[in-house]
């Protein structure tokens, strides 16, 4: 018989769903199964329990009191690009299974669903985890500018530039997210690991970094700013 978890014990599963009682048989059997499990009711609970209880995988109802699961779905995605995201959902339209996945989610089970087949789902996506190790970063090169991950290595036309530790960090992190707007609250969080800075800090950073691989840095072609938002590393056409 499996230990039950405390309200701190990290888990496999994280299940966000308003309805209690199928909540608590679901996580039930999940942890007699050798799966450790907990549940939160709504996107708000869930986006703290994401700290606390550190899951693997998590599984969203759509129909959630306040933020709706296709929007925490969004927001989930941009902070933890990695996590599994399964959709539980009594909603069984063709176009909500096409939203779900089209806004990241990894599968989608309609409801009434069967216990033991979404225990196989969850294991083989858990296996999946632990069997395959973190990607190799992507090399970045378009002939002007490389940018290898891997060895913290930075040409431009041809020539080796040197970065500073924290430049490489937000360089990395928006060629990592390019074509997509970057917030600043993002970049804080990614690069600073949310120590306390502000926007003019930010800004000098962008500078340098323009200073190294732009043509010229007063009409930037790589790093963009989007005025109020943050920033988008495009690909020069």
């Amino acid at each position: 018989m499996p230990e039950p978890t405390t309200v701190s014990d990290p888990v496999d599963v994280l299940m966000v769903e308003d309805q209690e009682a199928l909540a608590s048989s679901t996580v039930e059997y999940l942890t007699l199964s050798g799966v450790s499990a907990a549940y939160v009711s709504s996107a708000e609970e869930a986006h703290a329990a994401l700290a606390s209880r550190k899951p693997k995988l998590v599984l969203l109802d759509v129909n959630l009191p306040g933020l709706s699961g296709f929007e925490f779905c969004r927001r989930l995605r941009r902070e933890r690009g990695d996590i599994p995201i399964v959709f539980v959902s009594a909603r069984t339209a063709e176009d909500d299974q096409i939203l779900a996945l089209s806004l990241g989610g990894d599968d989608y089970i309609a409801k009434p669903y069967s216990l033991a087949v979404l225990l196989a789902k969850i294991r083989r996506m858990l296996d999946r985890l632990s069997s395959s190790g973190p990607p190799e970063p992507a090399v970045y090169d378009d002939g002007w500018l490389l940018i290898d991950p891997g060895s913290a290595r930075v040409r431009v036309g041809g020539r080796d530039v040197s970065l500073a530790a924290l430049e490489f960090k937000l360089l990395e992190h928006l060629v990592a997210n390019r074509g997509r707007v970057v917030e600043k609250r993002e970049l804080f969080r990614q690069v600073w690991g949310g120590a306390v800075t502000g926007d003019g800090t930010l800004s000098v950073h962008i500078r340098r970094l323009r200073t190294r691989i732009e043509r010229d840095p007063d009409r930037p072609r790589y790093i963009r700013t989007v005025w109020g938002r943050g920033y988008i590393f495009e690909e020069p056409a």
